[in-house]
């Protein structure tokens, strides 16, 4: 798995996802974006890619792609409609791409990938109040557990295959 990380101007989602989508077909590799303000750890995309491969291996993958696989797990939702908000959406907005293949091919995306995108670190700089309210992580959670937010959040990608 390779990250990329940077900040994109998106004016058309579908015109940059079907952009992604020809660099993973150039490079064999399944490409998906996430706004970078809801990803809390390269383990939260990690866990996400274990589990989206896993679910693919064992024939109870949710989403026909391996891409949209990925980002259910990572928004620990079954629904894609749901599952969107982590994604890319017009505008200006940090960005980290997930790039999965052979470890030559994703070099080679990845590179394609970081063309798009103006370089800055934005994986370790997540919206605390807006992952919260993404993933319902209230007061009262926090404070009933000794885990903090980055834990909570990884929990949540596990426990799809739970609510399965």
């Amino acid at each position: 798995m390779e990250l990329v990380e940077g900040r994109a101007t998106i004016e058309d989602v579908d015109r940059f996802v079907a952009r992604l989508g020809a660099i993973g077909d150039e490079h064999g590799c399944a490409i998906q974006a996430f706004d970078a303000r809801y990803i809390v750890s390269r383990g939260h995309l990690e866990r996400a890619l274990d589990l989206a491969d896993r679910a693919r291996a064992r024939d109870e993958a949710i989403a026909r792609e391996r891409a949209v696989e990925i980002l259910l797990y990572a928004a620990g939702r079954r629904q894609i409609e749901r599952a969107i908000e982590l994604g890319v959406s017009e505008g200006a907005q940090p960005v980290v791409v997930l790039v999965a293949g052979g470890e030559n091919a994703e070099r080679a995306a990845a590179s394609d990938v970081g063309a798009l995108l103006d370089a800055e670190d934005t994986l370790d700089s997540f919206d605390a109040e807006r992952v919260r309210e993404f993933f319902d992580i209230g007061d009262r959670e926090l404070a009933a557990t000794d885990a903090g937010l980055v834990d909570l959040v990884c929990e949540r990608v596990a426990l799809l295959d739970v609510e399965k």
